[in-house]
């Protein structure tokens, strides 16, 4: 039984772990309760003892005659009462929150790593705003409910047992009156349950639209700002938070119902208690003490039912949240990783064998590719947008699986490696770079976060970063911001380099790593590739060819397969395809004769 369809079920096998601590938490509630409930006894034995004296129950029991010793015992009880229910309620109230809290941070721990170990594709498909909802908000939903909802419900429902233990053993006529209201009270929150429950799916369905929404935007706001789109996309904003909005009021109609109805309920429990207790006290049938305690005790029983509104409402938005947050658990990648190892120490020679890959249930974009990159060798792959040049990267970092055909690194299968074996040899350069809020030397040492500061500094001046870096306001230590927005295109380009050169990798990829930079920076690039490339693999995608004339082989793609392969002075000269590319980037074609 899977926990969308069974919340509480599932969060009670999930974390197994804190039962002890449920547990616990229950029993100091329960004695919470019955301290509670105590003073109003003493207060209904007080009075029998200021009405009845040397009769009253109080003196039988103590075996005191006189009024005031008889109170002054009431009193020291009462005394005990209340210091047993201040340490109850501050044992309960330390267990529910640590319980809460505990669930709450590994819930929203175990939740980002199972989405981190998912597929690229199931990324590249899913809205992150989405996913961030339900690992912050969602989470924060169900602990709410943890360290207020759950211990009102064990309160209230000992409450009921307790007060109805005492009406049963003074008078079963007003028990029945006092507990008339409770059946429909419950059966009023299992309605109202079966009613909000909808209401607030749409509620946490809608906030996520909300979430995902605008963390859409606020990565995109310098396109919006560009199409001058801010109208537009405020109002984009203003339509899903009206959706939350108007789902948020349905719900809270409902469950504001509620506590009017259950109001009317304990109106009349408590007025038949009233006139029905004193027709009996008059008639001599009860004692004027336990009509007092049967009077509070009827409030005692009916007024924490007023909560279940509050309650409910807690409930049902944490279990449409605990949905969503298990949903997000049990979410499987199709990709697996394998348990072999490379041999020591990894060449990096790289192979791909009869591929044939496409995205989804969409047509191939790869058709039969064959690819052989010799150790120590760096290969580059050429071609119009959409030939598969970044299709072929995607396979070789094992970010999606061929249909067909397999891809090899150092003759293993990647399939059959594990990720750290697989990736760990793979230095990866993107052509969009991608650096985290933080200082220049905690992005260089992403990939080894125990280099030290030689090796920094020196993966640094092999990307010709060191220069730039030392000028920053404070150098290594300068804070590069959000993405690294502080930084140019080039000087980004440049340290993503530096991290990939740090990790000392078998396996050196780049894909359009020179495509959004100066010329400047390309040199620089270049000049740093022949250097790094001298004893490693390398294999670059490229759209710029003049980055890539110096490679080993050129091997040039056209829908998916290898149209070409060969030096750039070979592929020049033989007028193909690469010779045509490379006609129209330096201007050549440009200047044709007419025919």
């Amino acid at each position: 039984m899977s926990g969308t369809s069974q919340p509480l079920r599932a969060l009670w096998r999930h974390h197994r772990r804190h039962r002890p601590r449920v547990v616990a938490a229950a029993t100091f509630t329960t004695l919470n309760t019955a301290a509670d409930v105590a003073p109003e006894l003493l207060l209904g034995v007080a009075v029998d003892v200021v009405v009845r004296g040397a009769d009253s129950f109080a003196a039988s029991l103590f075996g005191i005659e006189g009024r005031f010793g008889q109170l002054l015992v009431i009193a020291l009880l009462n005394i005990a009462v209340w210091v047993v229910e201040s340490a109850t309620d501050y044992a309960a109230a330390v267990l529910w929150r640590g319980l809460s809290q505990a669930v709450e941070h590994e819930l929203r721990v175990e939740t980002y790593a199972n989405v981190q170990d998912l597929d690229v594709s199931w990324h590249e498909g899913s809205a992150p705003g989405r996913v961030l909802s339900i690992i912050s908000d969602d989470v924060n939903q169900l602990e709410r409910f943890l360290d207020v909802g759950a211990r009102v419900i064990l309160h209230t429902f000992w409450t009921v047992v307790f007060v109805g233990a005492v009406f049963a053993a003074s008078s079963w006529q007003l028990m029945l009156l006092a507990f008339i209201p409770v059946p429909v009270i419950v059966w009023g929150s299992i309605r109202f349950q079966k009613l909000l429950e909808p209401l607030y799916r749409r509620v946490r369905e809608a906030a996520g639209d909300v979430s995902a929404t605008v963390s859409t935007n606020l990565g995109g706001l310098t396109t919006i700002k560009a199409f001058t789109a801010e109208r537009r996309e405020v109002e984009r904003v203003r339509v899903v938070s009206q959706g939350y909005w108007d789902a948020n009021r349905a719900a809270i109609r409902s469950s504001a119902a509620f506590v009017p109805l259950i109001r009317m309920a304990i109106l009349a429990g408590f007025t038949s208690t009233l006139l029905l207790g004193g027709w009996f006290v008059i008639q001599g049938r009860l004692e004027v003490g336990l009509y007092t305690v049967l009077v509070f005790m009827t409030q005692r029983l009916l007024w924490p039912l007023t909560d279940l509104g509050e309650t409910l409402d807690l409930y049902q938005r944490a279990m449409a949240s605990t949905r969503r947050i298990f949903s997000l658990l049990e979410e499987r990648g199709h990709q697996v990783p394998g348990d072999l190892r490379l041999d020591a120490p990894v060449r990096g020679r790289l192979e791909l064998r009869g591929v044939r890959f496409g995205y989804a249930d969409g047509p191939d974009v790869l058709r039969g590719l064959d690819l052989v990159v010799p150790a120590g060798e760096t290969h580059a792959v050429v071609g119009a947008t959409g030939a598969g040049k970044s299709s072929l990267l995607r396979l070789v970092l094992r970010f999606s699986d061929p249909r067909e055909g397999r891809v090899l690194l150092d003759g293993v299968d990647v399939r059959d490696l594990s990720w750290d074996s697989l990736r760990g040899a793979i230095g990866y350069v993107s052509q969009d770079v991608f650096l985290f809020h933080g200082t220049v030397r905690d992005n260089l040492a992403y990939g080894r976060p125990d280099a030290g500061e030689d090796a920094i500094r020196e993966a640094a001046r092999l990307a010709e970063a060191h220069t730039f870096i030392e000028g920053l306001a404070e150098g290594y230590d300068t804070v590069v911001g959000e993405r690294g927005l502080t930084l140019s295109g080039g000087q980004r380009q440049r340290i993503a380099l530096a991290r990939a050169i740090l990790r000392d990798p078998a396996l050196l990829v780049l894909d359009e790593a020179t495509s959004a930079v100066d010329n400047e920076t390309e040199a620089a690039i270049q000049r740093s590739l022949a250097t790094v490339t001298t004893d490693r693999t390398a294999l670059v995608v490229a759209h710029r060819l003049s980055t890539v004339r110096d490679a080993d082989r050129i091997w040039v793609l056209a829908e998916g397969r290898v149209a070409e392969s060969g030096t750039h002075d070979e592929l020049v000269d033989g007028g193909g395809l690469y010779a045509a590319l490379w006609a129209v980037q330096t201007g050549e074609a440009l200047h044709q004769p007419q025919t």
